[in-house]
């Protein structure tokens, strides 16, 4: 965020809460560059899940450690918290967190019909389980299919799932926001367990 002096109080509460929260450690998060043209104040985490090589589960999510060979991605992701002192009509407040996952499914899963309503229904589960406060919700999920041709034709085809998502944290303490976003990353990367009562997305390819 660089100088923080002029930053609101309420951005630096929210800033508190997100470095607060406890995410899965399969779970590789470190922050990126912020879109700076969607409010005056922006904060964007990125994310990934992979699968373990042998430096070992723990080294994924420290940035010092080199992406190995047979390390797949399993699930990716963005987390950009907005902030306008002033109030937005659109938001209904004057945050808005604002998210993205991707996820390479089985080839037999992408026709699915139900899959949309499935990742949708898992990410308002999320943020009740975490007891996150939110209004305003909306977002659309996508399935992705890639065909490969001339010198790639020998590569499989793959069909992805992308749910965009956005919605209004009642207030600045977004930490259970990130936390319920966070673990529906792992979700869409298909590592068990899934908590009670939360509807599991159909199975993900692995290679």
């Amino acid at each position: 965020m660089g100088d923080l002096s002029q930053v609101p109080p309420d951005f630096l509460t929210a800033l508190g809460a997100l470095r607060r929260a406890a995410c899965r450690a399969e779970l590789k998060l470190e922050e990126i560059p912020a879109p700076t043209r969607l409010a005056p104040y922006a904060v964007s985490l990125g994310a990934e899940v992979l699968t373990p090589g042998p430096v070992g589960p723990g080294s994924l999510h420290d940035p010092g450690v080199p992406l190995v060979p047979d390390q797949l991605e399993l699930a990716t992701g963005r987390f950009i918290l907005l902030h306008d002192p002033a109030g937005s009509p659109v938001w209904n407040g004057t945050f808005r967190i604002v998210t993205y996952i991707r996820a390479e499914l089985e080839p037999d899963m992408g026709n699915d019909q139900l899959l949309g309503s499935v990742a949708w229904t898992w990410l308002v589960e999320a943020l009740e389980q975490h007891g996150a406060r939110y209004s305003m919700a909306g977002g659309t999920a996508t399935r992705v299919l890639s065909e490969s041709y001339g010198t790639l034709e020998r590569r499989d085809d793959s069909i992805d799932i992308e749910l965009r998502a956005s919605w209004t944290p009642a207030d600045a303490d977004v930490q259970s926001h990130l936390e319920a976003w966070s673990d529906m990353v792992c979700t869409f990367a298909g590592l068990p367990p899934l908590p009670y009562g939360v509807t599991p997305l159909p199975g993900r390819r692995r290679s």
